[in-house]
């Protein structure tokens, strides 16, 4: 069975993390594997590595075969220089100590040159910022610049505007004086004739009081008419002056009893 050393994915989509494990090279990428390593982050500058340096040797020594991406991570840690050292000791072309020696030299040197790298890219990053920072500054710098050369240029034309149009603007404002007392003077003449107007109406309506009083002369002819009610009655008169028929009818009925009361004389004259 061959066993190798390779990489298993995971993490999000663009932004991909691995682990590194001791896998069958039967099995697939992301699937069983035998035992894990360490790590492997390529997002950052530079990639971060985290692996377990003894088990790894462990492994290459006893005939893993590691992929490309984790044999340059294998000798980036040191791990491929122990392994070489280790085979010369082995044959006897070396002994362990100077193996040891030449191991630990070349670990500091590849330490100083990563820690170098890194020293270089935090400088590289600070100065980029540094710079960006200057060249923001120096474009508020001139925007602001601008903005009060602006204003000056303004304030100045407005001065000058207010010193050749003075004489002007008293003269102007004398005018819009004159022009509104004459408008007052105007009005308060024309809402003389305008209350008179308004008044007429009134003495238009005291005027309408004859007509209103023709309105009534119906009325005074009604009582005209009253006469006429009059004749209507005079037939009753007539009535009353026909009275005196009747008591000429009664006449008699009087006449009669005078005679009655001359025979009654008679009478008794006859008998005494």
């Amino acid at each position: 069975m061959s066993v190798k050393i390779r990489l298993a994915r995971r993490g999000r989509k663009k932004q991909a993390m691995y682990d590194v494990v001791v896998a069958d090279a039967r099995a697939p990428r992301d699937g069983r594997f035998i035992e894990k390593l360490g790590t492997y982050n390529p997002n950052t500058d530079p990639a971060s590595i985290n692996l377990d340096d003894s088990k790894a040797f462990d492994w290459v020594m006893k005939g893993a075969q590691p992929t490309d991406t984790v044999r340059a991570m294998l000798s980036y840690r040191g791990i491929m220089m122990r392994k070489h050292l280790q085979i010369g000791v082995n044959k006897g072309a070396i002994t362990q100590e100077d193996a040891d020696k030449k191991l630990e030299a070349w670990i500091k040197d590849k330490e100083s040159k990563i820690q170098g790298k890194v020293d270089k890219l935090a400088k590289t990053k600070a100065e980029q910022k540094k710079a960006a920072l200057e060249a923001e500054k120096k474009v508020s710098d001139a925007r602001a610049e601008g903005l009060k050369k602006k204003a000056q240029e303004a304030e100045a034309a407005l001065v000058e505007e207010i010193k050749e149009g003075g004489a002007e603007g008293n003269e102007d404002v004398e005018e819009d004086v004159a022009e509104v007392e004459e408008t007052q003077a105007v009005e308060t003449k024309t809402e003389a004739p305008e209350g008179e107007t308004k008044e007429e109406p009134k003495a238009e309506v005291k005027e309408e009081a004859p007509a209103e009083e023709a309105k009534e002369e119906p009325k005074a002819e009604a009582t005209e008419e009253a006469p006429a009610e009059e004749v209507k009655e005079e037939p009753k008169a007539e009535a009353t002056e026909k009275a005196p028929a009747e008591e000429v009818k009664e006449e008699p009925k009087a006449e009669v009893k005078e005679e009655a009361a001359e025979e009654a004389k008679e009478d008794d004259k006859k008998e005494g």
